[in-house]
């Protein structure tokens, strides 16, 4: 624009001519009082930048609000809350120094240096000051100091940690120092224009220890966590998330439903009881069946494998920290971490002809992975765990209709257990990674090109892709909106060359089969976590380990009870007995603590006319059935799905 004009583009395509260079703020002004009063920030080419920030040439931007559903109105939000907390630790307790603070999921984090432990008290007067200090409408603004000039102020300010910081910057960065009140932070920003548009959806969530720069060998700070939403509805919306995620909890239902522990002795290995091991097999007789319905040849591989199969795959270079070994015969064996270089061994018995392709080889791999023990979780991440795994050897022409297959299979599994929506997330190379360049470009166009004839729809995932090739995502939703990456597809075409895998072509030479790598649980133990986290440990009656208990009201009953009994396990049901000698209350509040579906009571009229009492699980209400109908009904109710 000539004559020093500047023309600003907003999101409708309208667009603003100013004789001046503009701020954000004196451009939400112009356009109206309502937007100037709720702008946060600006959107520049997709950047978030402070709404102070001057316009000073042609650009088109937006003009960000709270009423922005997006992760980065959060994201700024909860960096801005994070800044608060550190004001109001500042002011309580002066002696603190601050070191890092971001935005992460669900909320934010600062670590601070102090010699005193913070205690739940304290969070609470830390709570109490940032609300007053949203209160004071502060200001922020942004400055940008010399290097020299920043370390010295926080060196005198007592701030060691952010000397160190700023030493760390290159020196082509610039200083950026956000001033609210008293308060300064090194900060690349962006920021909100004041403390007031943060608002008062926020509030203090625990405490915790974390290393300096995530090293153990440095000092041991002291972690805050806390957690900020646009306005109080998500956040009450949020924190009634995490209560439904306690009373979830697969360790704790684990226990009260007996179903598996875990002990010091086998950390990362799960102890499964009888109840959780029938849940198990439930679960893996229902995926076999679907397997063999789709042409799947399920294998059994060895558990100790020669460490050269391991560095011919690739995997001991990638992965070999995280292996179990083992010496013997003055070899090194190492407990398989994976499936797939196994499966290429049975593949490379004999020849293959194109006709056999494509060739679905399927195990319940059973795989171990040295895992920190900070990262371990109950059953959801273990050292110890069993793969539903397969590979799919194909030629280059089948990669599409062999992922059309797979999509639907895994599609159909999932709505079996009532899961409908399902993310699909495109991984493509990471940085380090096997294979040339060309190989990755053959790979990521023809998994693009399978995913898109399938019509399924998919978001990006940049560089998160395996070692050996791009893949696909499958992301569940529960219950309470949390989302589990489970199912997984992904293309290989480095596996087959480096373990010398070939088929014989219609031309009759040898080629190499492309490897599709697949799972739809994931793992057998964390998928059965996460069921029984959606399901709060109230199993569709085919899945529950123990589907009913008859329990009696008088020893009278007790020979018409082990009638019923053998007439249910006659007809498949999974079902025991309480004979025990307490009032017929007490029997329905333990049964209903473990989360027995059908609780069937027999007294003497039930003996005496051949009926029973069906109390279902969370009814307060009974129904009074002919014997033979109530287990006709429970039969019906109890067909594995497809079945």
């Amino acid at each position: 624009m000539a004559n020093g004009q500047v023309e600003i583009t907003l999101p409708d395509g309208s667009k603003r001519v100013f004789d001046n260079p503009v701020s954000g703020a004196e451009l939400a002004q112009d356009i109206g009082p309502g937007l100037a009063k709720a702008a946060l920030a600006l959107r520049i080419d997709g950047e978030m930048k402070d709404l102070k920030t001057v316009l000073d040439q042609d650009t088109a931007i937006e003009i960000v609000t709270s009423r922005d559903e997006d992760e980065g109105v959060l994201e700024l939000l909860r960096h801005d809350a994070a800044h608060v907390m550190a004001e109001a630790v500042k002011e309580l307790y002066p002696e603190t120094q601050v070191t890092i603070g971001p935005a992460i999921e669900n909320g934010f984090y600062y670590d601070f240096a102090r010699k005193e432990p913070f205690t739940p008290d304290d969070l609470e007067k830390i709570e109490k000051r940032m609300h007053e200090i949203v209160d004071r409408d502060e200001e922020i603004t942004r400055e940008e100091w010399s290097r020299n000039d920043a370390v010295e102020f926080f060196k005198n300010s007592g701030e060691h940690y952010k000397a160190e910081i700023i030493h760390a910057i290159p020196e082509d960065q610039p200083i950026g120092i956000y001033r609210q009140g008293d308060f300064q932070d090194l900060c690349r920003g962006p920021h909100l224009p004041s403390t007031k548009k943060l608002g008062h959806a926020f509030k203090l969530m625990k405490l915790a220890g974390a290393y300096w720069r995530g090293d153990s060998r440095n000092e041991m700070l002291q972690r805050i966590y806390g957690t900020a939403w646009r306005n109080e509805k998500e956040l009450k919306a949020y924190l009634h998330r995490l209560e439904e995620a306690e009373r979830r909890d697969h360790r704790k239902l684990g226990r009260e439903m007996d179903l598996f522990h875990l002990q010091e002795e086998a950390v990362g290995m799960v102890f499964w009881h009888e109840k959780g091991w029938t849940l198990y097999r439930t679960l893996e007789r229902y995926l076999r069946h679907k397997l063999e319905e789709a042409n799947y040849k399920e294998v059994k591989t060895p558990q100790l494998v020669d460490r050269k199969l391991w560095e011919a795959s690739g995997h001991w270079e990638k992965f070999g920290e995280h292996m179990y070994t083992t010496e013997s015969e003055e070899r090194t064996f190492a407990l398989k971490p994976m499936n797939c270089p196994c499966h290429v061994q049975i593949f490379n018995q004999g020849i293959t002809s194109y006709r056999d392709l494509p060739l679905r080889m399927a195990e319940f791999g059973s795989c171990h992975r040295y895992e920190p023990s900070g990262a371990l979780h109950g059953i959801m991440r273990v050292r110890g765990f069993t793969q539903d795994d397969a590979h799919i050897f194909c030629t280059e022409d089948q990669i599409m209709s062999e992922t059309e297959i797979f999509c639907e299979l895994l599609l159909d599994v999932y709505k079996d257990f009532g899961f409908t929506e399902v993310k699909v997330k495109f991984s493509d190379r990471p940085a380090v990674r096997a294979g040339e360049d060309a190989i990755w470009d053959k790979a990521e166009g023809a998994l693009r090109d399978a995913i898109e004839a399938t019509n399924i729809a998919y978001t990006m995932n940049p560089g998160e892709g395996a070692f050996y090739g791009p893949k696909l995502e499958f992301v569940l939703t529960d219950a309470i909106g949390r989302d589990w990456q489970c199912g997984t597809l992904q293309v290989d075409f480095v596996l087959p060359e480096r373990l010398n895998a070939n088929y014989i072509g219609e031309d009759g030479a040898k080629h190499r089969p492309v490897m599709l790598h697949r799972a739809i649980f994931g793992s057998m133990e964390r998928f059965i976590g996460i069921l029984i986290e959606e399901y709060a440990g109230r199993f569709p009656l085919w899945l529950a380990p123990e589907q009913v208990v008859v329990a009696t009201i008088t020893d009278e009953a007790d020979d018409y009870a082990r009638e019923v009994l053998a007439a249910l396990k006659a007809n498949g049901i999974r079902a025991s007995l309480d004979l025990r000698n307490e009032k017929i209350n007490y029997k329905v509040r333990e049964h209903s603590l473990a989360k027995v579906p059908a609780l069937l009571v027999a007294g003497k009229r039930e003996s005496e006319e051949k009926t029973i009492s069906i109390r279902r699980l969370g009814e307060k209400h009974q129904k009074v059935l002919p014997l033979d109908e109530a287990i006709a009904a429970l039969v019906a109710e109890a067909k594995v799905p497809g079945q």
